[in-house]
């Protein structure tokens, strides 16, 4: 694929309950497409005829990165980013981003157009907001298993610690779309 200098990719990464789809969120209704990591996941669970559910997700999750190798989700998604480039896009956001393996694989593929924003808030912070989300709310004790499970298993500290820039988002919506946006600008991402 020929490079666009003017072609820029927003990774969006953070642990559980950081804001991660406050912030895709921000951009989608910014007419951003966004390329979903999860989707991945998810339909590999449909596929496999299971329910959609947090357990589901995870075995998929590590299943298909035991039998395909850490990068089988972000090789999927470098083929769907591929596509919207192809069909014009300029600016897209990626949802979902986890491991260093991926991380390394997107960066070795967009050196030059991918920024990696980390979404960071508070760990009590975020166990409250996950107790009390509508959708698949989780107890104390999951949302500690699943920041050891992503960290140990998935890697997901890298991408965090090697972020290009950090957004805190311990206060308001309002706050954190004004701080998420400003940075947007400032990087010429949105206008």
């Amino acid at each position: 694929m020929e490079k666009d200098n003017d072609i820029k990719l927003i990774a969006v990464v953070g642990m559980c309950g950081s804001g991660k789809s406050t912030a895709v969120d921000y951009l989608t209704e910014h007419n951003i497409p966004k390329v979903y990591f999860g989707g991945v996941v998810i339909n590999a669970v449909k596929e496999a005829g299971l329910e959609v559910n947090e357990t589901n997700e995870k075995m998929i999750r590590e299943k298909l990165r035991e039998d395909e190798g850490k990068d089988a989700i972000v090789n999927r998604v470098v083929k769907d980013v591929k596509k919207l480039i192809e069909a014009g896009q300029k600016r897209i956001v990626l949802d979902g981003l986890y491991s260093w393996t991926e991380y390394k694989v997107l960066r070795k593929e967009f050196p030059d157009e991918m920024t990696v924003v980390a979404i960071v808030t508070p760990k009590a912070l975020r166990r409250e907001r996950l107790a009390n989300r509508p959708v698949r709310p989780l107890t104390p004790a999951e949302v500690a298993e699943r920041d050891r499970s992503e960290i140990e298993n998935l890697e997901k500290g890298g991408p965090i610690a090697i972020a290009d820039y950090y957004v805190d988002n311990s206060g308001t919506i309002e706050e954190f779309h004004e701080a998420f946006g400003k940075l947007m600008k400032d990087i010429h991402f949105i206008d």
